[in-house]
C-alpha cells in the first residue's frame, strides 16, 4: 500500500519542509493598547503572521450505530499503555496565518491534520471503540469504528491582552475511518470511508521562546449519521462519530522584526531547545531469480516498491545542574520492501517492523540525562538533535534514564550508524549480531551508565525486552515490551579513542546477555512433525517448527559480542569495521537473525570536489547463521526477519544455506545545509542465508531535512 495514494503524505511533507523556507523573526513588544484604531500593529508582534507547528494530544467520546435490527454505542477512548505505545492518544501538525488588530483582537486561520496511535495488534483500535450485539439476521458478533486520520480547517478569533493569547476557533472538519464488523459465524469486514463535520473549541497561547510559542487547546468534532455498507453481510449500518480532545502544541512563527527584542519570549532560549527533523525514503527492486515458492517471511520473488516517512520533534529542557529531560513525539507511516522480511541484513534501517499505510503517533524517546563533572580538561559539546550545547570536562560520569534506544549510545559508529543520514541498510546502523531490545521501532524502557576517563569510557545498561520474542510466530513484537521487566538484557562496552595518522579514531568492544524465555533451534528442527504442532501452525497461518520453537520456550540466556572500529584517513575520509558473534543455538528476540557478521566500510566527504556537505559511501557486509539455526530455517522455520518456511510444513529443499552477502553504495547531496538528497543502492546475494534465492538489486531515495 502507498502512503501517496491517500494524499497524506504530500500534504505532510508540505507542512513539513514549509519550516525551513521561514525567515528569522525576533519577538518585540506588544504594541500600545492606547494607539489610535487605524494605526498599524508594531513591528516584530509576536502573533501576526505565518506559523507551522505540532501538537500531541488525548482523545475521547462517543459513537452510536444501528443496522441489521441491532444497534449500540461505544466509547471512544483507550487507555494509554507505554509499553506498546497504544491508546488514544493524537499527534497533530498544523499551520496557519495571524493577523493582530490595533485593538488587540486576533483574527487567524488554521489548517491541521491529526493521526492517532499505532492500532495494535491484536484489536486494532487506537481512537474509537467496540459493542457486541445479537442480531435477527446476523446472529451474534461484534460493531465499531476507529480513527485512521483527521484534519480540519478553522476560523480563529481571540484576544491579546499583554504577553499571551485567549481565542476561540471552529470551522470545517474531515475524518477517514474505518467500521469492522466482525460475526462469530466467521464474516469479517472492515470498509474504510470518509466523514465530513464541525469543529469548534477554545485555548490558550503564550510566547516561550524566540519564533516558538506554545499551545493548550480543547477541540469537539462532531459527524452526523452516515450510512456505510459492509460486504459480504448484505447490511447497511448508520452510525455517528463524536470525538473530544484536548492538546498541548507549539508553533513556530516566521516574519517579524530582526531588530526587535525577545520581551515576548517567556522562556530562556539557553534551557529549552525545540529541533526537528522529517525523512521520506521509497525503495525498489524488480523480480529476483527464485527456485522456490515465496514463504511467510520470504521477500517476495515478484519484486515491490515501498516507501517510508517520519517527522520527529526533539522536545528538551534543562532541569538542574548537569540534567536534562528531552522527548520525541513522532508521526511515522510506511512499509519496508516484503513487509520488512525476506533479508536479515535488511536494507532499510527506516522502515518499521510493523507497518502502516496511514500516518500514525508514536513518542519514540523520554528519558532524563545527568552528567557529573569529575573534572579534566575542558570540551565543548555542539547543540544537536536531543544534545543542549554544553562544556564538560574529559573525566565525567554521565547517567541515562527512560525510555531511548539502546544503540543511541551502544556500539554507535561515526561512518554508518544513522539511516537518515548515512548507510540505509538496517545492520549498518550497530553491528548485524547486535540483539538489542527494542519494540518494533526499536526503542525500549532501561538505564546506562557512562564513565569518561581520559581517552576511555565504560558503559553499562540493563534494558527491557519485548513481551515475547519476534521470532517463530508473525507479529510476536506486536505485543510490546515486557510490563512487568521480567525479561531483559545487559549491555557493557569499553571505547578507547586515540589519534592515527593525525586523524581521529574509536575502537569499542560491546557485549550483551539477554535472559527470557527463549526456545533452542536444534530442539525445534527436531520436533517439528508432531500432530499437535502441525495443527497449531494451521490455525494460526504460521509454520509447525515456528510453533516448536515457541513450545520449547524457557528461561535462558543469550549472549553476544562485537567489536567496532571508526579511523578518519585523512580529513575526508574515514573507514571502519564491525565483527560480531552471537549465541546462535538460542533463538533472537528483537533485532537480528544473524549469528556471526563482519561489516567493512569506507567514507568520504565531498570537500575534495569542493561539495563538503556531500557524502560518499560504500559498505559490504558478511553475515551467517549457527549451523542448529541454518537447520531450523531449513525445517520451515521463521525468523524475527527471515524465513522461507511454508505454512503449515516445509517444502523439501526450499533452503539451501549459503552465508548472506550485502554490498551497499549510496551518495547524500546536500541541496541546502539542512535539507540533503540521497541516492542508494544495494546488491543483496543469498538473501535469507538461502542460495535458492536472489540475488536482490535495491534502488532508493532518500529526502532528508532537520532544523
Amino acid at each position: 500500500m502507498r502512503f501517496d495514494k491517500f494524499g497524506a503524505g504530500a500534504l505532510i511533507s508540505t507542512l513539513a519542509l514549509a519550516v525551513g523556507a521561514g525567515l528569522p523573526a525576533r519577538a518585540a513588544d506588544l504594541p500600545s493598547t492606547k494607539a489610535a484604531p487605524e494605526a498599524p500593529v508594531a513591528a516584530g508582534d509576536p502573533w501576526s503572521g505565518f506559523y507551522v507547528g505540532g501538537s500531541l494530544g488525548y482523545g475521547w467520546g462517543v459513537g452510536q450505530w444501528s443496522g441489521a435490527g441491532a444497534g449500540g454505542s461505544y466509547g471512544l477512548a483507550n487507555h494509554v499503555d507505554t509499553f506498546n505505545e497504544s491508546g488514544s492518544f493524537l499527534a497533530s501538525l498544523q499551520g496557519g496565518y495571524n493577523y493582530l488588530l490595533p485593538q488587540r483582537v486576533l483574527l487567524g486561520v488554521e489548517a491541521d491534520l491529526t493521526f492517532p496511535a499505532y492500532p495494535q495488534f491484536p484489536d486494532g483500535y487506537s481512537t474509537g471503540g467496540v459493542s457486541g450485539f445479537a442480531s435477527p439476521t446476523l446472529g451474534t458478533g461484534s460493531y465499531g469504528e476507529t480513527l485512521q486520520s483527521m484534519g480540519t480547517l478553522r476560523g480563529r478569533i481571540g484576544y491579546a491582552p499583554g504577553n499571551w493569547l485567549i481565542y476561540a476557533t471552529g470551522g470545517l472538519a474531515w475524518a477517514r475511518n474505518t467500521a469492522n464488523l466482525s460475526l462469530d459465524s466467521g464474516l469479517t469486514t472492515a470498509p474504510a470511508f470518509w466523514r465530513l463535520g464541525w469543529a469548534a473549541g477554545a485555548g490558550v497561547e503564550f510566547p516561550i521562546l524566540p519564533h516558538w510559542t506554545a499551545n493548550l487547546e480543547y477541540l469537539y468534532t462532531g459527524f452526523g449519521a452516515k450510512s456505510v455498507y459492509a460486504a459480504g453481510s448484505g447490511e447497511s449500518f448508520n452510525q455517528d462519530f463524536n470525538l473530544q480532545s484536548l492538546r498541548f502544541g507549539v508553533n513556530y512563527h516566521f516574519g517579524g522584526d530582526d531588530t526587535a527584542d525577545d520581551k515576548a519570549g517567556g522562556l530562556d532560549p539557553d534551557r529549552f531547545a525545540f529541533r526537528g527533523q522529517a525523512t521520506f525514503t521509497e525503495q525498489i527492486y524488480g523480480p529476483i531469480h527464485s527456485t522456490v515458492p515465496d514463504g511467510v517471511n520470504s521477500l517476495p520473488a515478484s519484486g515491490m516498491g515501498r516507501e517510508t516517512f517520519d517527522t520527529t520533534l526533539y522536545a528538551g529542557v534543562r532541569l538542574w545542574q548537569g540534567a536534562e529531560f528531552w522527548a520525541n513525539p513522532e508521526i511515522d507511516q510506511g512499509f519496508g520492501v516484503g513487509n520488512t522480511h525476506g533479508v536479515s541484513a535488511f536494507p532499510s534501517g527506516e522502515s518499521y517492523k510493523l507497518g502502516y499505510p496511514f500516518p500514525y503517533a508514536r513518542v519514540q524517546r523520554y528519558f532524563v540525562r545527568q552528567e557529573i563533572d569529575l573534572g579534566g580538561e575542558k570540551q565543548k559539546i555542539e547543540a544537536d538533535q536531543n544534545i543542549f550545547a554544553n562544556e564538560v570536562t574529559s573525566d565525567r560520569l554521565v547517567f541515562t534514564v527512560g525510555k531511548f534506544a539502546i544503540v543511541d549510545l551502544f556500539d554507535t559508529n561515526k561512518y554508518a550508524n544513522n539511516p537518515k543520514g548515512d548507510f540505509l541498510n538496517w545492520a549498518s546502523i550497530n553491528t548485524g549480531t547486535f540483539d538489542y531490545a527494542g519494540d518494533a521501532w526499536g526503542y525500549t524502557y532501561g538505564a546506562a551508565a557512562e564513565w569518561y576517563k581520559d581517552r576511555f569510557t565504560v558503559r553499562g545498561g540493563l534494558f527491557d525486552l519485548s513481551a515475547q520474542p519476534a521470532e517463530g510466530y508473525p507479529n510476536g513484537y506486536a505485543y510490546g515490551l515486557d510490563q512487568n521487566f521480567s525479561q531483559f538484557e545487559m549491555v557493557g562496552e569499553l571505547e578507547e579513542r586515540h589519534e592515527l595518522w593525525g586523524q581521529a579514531g574509536k575502537v569499542k568492544v560491546t557485549g550483551f546477555l539477554s535472559r527470557g524465555r527463549m526456545g533452542e533451534f536444534q530442539w525445534a528442527a527436531d520436533n517439528w512433525n508432531n500432530a499437535n504442532f502441525i495443527n497449531t501452525a494451521i490455525a494460526n497461518n504460521t509454520t509447525a517448527a515456528a510453533v516448536a520453537l515457541g513450545a520449547d520456550r524457557q528461561f535462558r540466556s543469550k549472549p553476544g559480542v562485537s567489536l567496532n572500529i571508526e579511523q578518519g584517513v585523512t580529513e575526508s575520509v574515514g573507514v571502519f569495521l564491525r565483527a560480531g558473534l552471537s549465541d546462535g543455538k538460542v533463538e533472537a528476540w528483537d533485532f537480528t537473525d544473524t549469528d556471526r557478521v563482519l561489516q567493512v566500510g569506507v567514507s568520504v566527504t565531498g570537500k575534495d570536489w569542493g561539495r563538503p556537505d556531500d557524502t560518499w559511501g560504500l559498505l559490504g557486509i558478511l553475515g551467517g547463521l549457527d549451523p542448529s539455526h541454518a537447520a531450523y530455517f531449513n525445517a520451515g522455520g521463521l525468523g524475527i526477519l527471515v524465513g522461507d518456511g511454508q505454512s503449515p510444513v516445509p517444502t523439501p529443499g526450499l533452503l539451501r544455506y549459503s552465508p548472506e552477502k550485502v554490498l551497499e553504495t549510496y551518495y547524500s547531496y546536500a541541496l541546502t545545509s539542512s535539507v540533503k538528497l540521497a541516492a542508494d543502492y544495494q546488491f543483496v546475494a543469498d538473501p535469507g542465508f538461502n542460495a535458492n534465492r536472489g540475488p536482490a538489486n535495491l534502488f532508493a531515495v532518500r529526502v532528508h531535512w532537520q532544523f
